[in-house]
């Protein structure tokens, strides 16, 4: 588990791509003074497994259905990502919760100045929208961040001059894409009330199906 507090930002020193997957070479620092092989860790939000580590970088294998759903495929060697451990027991909880299983991406459409803040729009699928709500938690390449307005087609987020020095967002332009991470709680109490609702009326898909819906 995370909170969306990013460590420091690490750069990409090699990518090695598969068909469908790929094996990543990260330099960090900070992050490398309290992690073991087989640790997670939140790339840009995605939750990779330390599987080489050195002084100086550690080695993740991404698989196909990671590629897929996240904006890993269009690194390149130099990228700047976003980089979190996962939260110590003995540690604040500063974010929100951030499994790093990430839910899909979102098209930045706009950037606007707005005294020391900046303003971010990005564009998103309804699929992913429905669970985003005003004042809410979202996770931006691993950055936990307050919705502060959502739309049927969009949501914005406002960041802070510290969040802006110490994450790669502001690296960002308009039509880049970005991972998104709703707030788990949402996703669940969907699932729940949508079993509730079945056990209640007994209409299921195959139900509708079967009766010509």
């Amino acid at each position: 588990m995370f909170t969306g507090i990013i460590e420091e930002i690490g750069k990409i020193l090699a990518i090695e791509r598969g068909n469908h997957s790929a094996k990543l070479v990260i330099a960090a620092n900070k992050i490398l003074q309290d992690i073991h092989l087989g640790d997670s860790i939140a790339v840009n939000g995605i939750c990779l497994t330390a599987c080489h580590i050195s002084n100086t970088d550690f080695t993740a294998d991404v698989m196909a259905e990671t590629m897929h759903r996240s904006n890993l495929g269009s690194l390149q060697k130099g990228s700047s990502v976003n980089l979190e451990r996962a939260m110590s027991v003995n540690g604040r909880f500063g974010g929100h919760i951030v499994s790093g299983h990430v839910d899909g991406t979102g098209i930045i459409s706009n950037f606007k100045k707005d005294e020391n803040a900046v303003w971010i729009t990005i564009k998103a699928s309804s699929n992913l929208l429905k669970y985003i709500v005003e004042k809410g938690s979202i996770a931006i390449d691993g950055i936990s961040l307050t919705v502060a307005y959502v739309d049927n087609c969009c949501f914005k987020v406002s960041i802070i001059p510290h969040t802006a020095e110490e994450t790669t967002l502001l690296y960002k332009k308009v039509g880049d894409t970005i991972n998104l991470e709703c707030d788990i709680i949402g996703k669940y109490v969907e699932k729940l009330l949508y079993h509730k609702e079945q056990k209640q009326t007994g209409i299921t898909l195959e139900f509708l199906q079967s009766n010509g819906f």
